[in-house]
């Protein structure tokens, strides 16, 4: 295969990464999939021979089996088998219905969310909840990871985080394996390090809990935020 071809076949992976996957024609998406052409076609001038023999249309070409894709040249059994599996995925997909996000109203609720990830542990963990402007779960996270009496959570990489799945509020938490729900000194200063970098961002801090076995606190129910 030539350069050009080579060129041609990373081309829609490149265009991914850098526009998103919305940007993509339905031709670069089957390449994607495909991953490579043959000697005499690249895999974008396959991609599009495929949907063009069934009018451009993703349901026709669903109804196409693996002997029917074979008959391409450069669409061996593998291959084959990859456009019907991502198309049957594509179908299951929308069958199904959007799961209802959590939303939190108090602290209660993301105490809910948290304690069994964080209430029986023997050493420190920190994690994050991030949500949207519903206050809706979007994502939740484990952060780090420490010893006995601490786990130091990077600042940055919350927010990276944050960031990445689009969210204006986050609450964090961590637990104290001791069984002490006083907030420490160390507590206290992360606390105030977050809720800054939160307010430069637009990203606000709703609250901090502490989780112990049996119970929680909450910066924001104690007024400390």
């Amino acid at each position: 295969m030539s350069l050009k071809f080579l060129a041609e076949d990373d081309r829609p992976r490149e265009k991914f990464l850098q526009k998103g996957k919305n940007s993509l024609t339905d031709s670069e998406l089957l390449a994607i999939i495909m991953g490579s052409g043959n000697r005499e076609e690249s895999v974008l001038e396959l991609a599009r021979k495929i949907l063009a023999s069934v009018n451009n249309n993703w349901h026709q070409l669903s109804l196409l089996s693996v002997k029917d894709l074979m008959k391409f040249k450069g669409i061996g059994e593998a291959k084959a088998i990859s456009i019907i599996t991502a198309l049957e995925i594509g179908r299951r997909r929308a069958g199904q219905e959007i799961p209802e996000r959590s939303v939190i109203g108090n602290s209660h609720d993301a105490y809910s969310i948290l304690k069994n990830h964080l209430s029986d542990l023997r050493t420190e963990e920190f994690w994050a909840i991030f949500l949207n402007n519903s206050n809706k779960v979007i994502y939740t996270s484990q952060l780090t990871q420490g010893g006995i009496s601490q786990s130091i959570v990077d600042v940055r990489v919350l927010f990276k985080t944050a960031l990445e799945h689009f969210s204006t509020g986050v609450i964090i938490a961590h637990n104290h394996p001791s069984g002490s729900l006083k907030p420490s000194k160390e507590d206290i200063n992360i606390t105030k390090k977050i809720k800054e970098a939160g307010n430069v961002l637009s990203i606000q801090l709703l609250d901090h809990i502490i989780i112990t076995q049996n119970s929680y606190f909450s910066f924001s129910d104690a007024g400390l935020l």
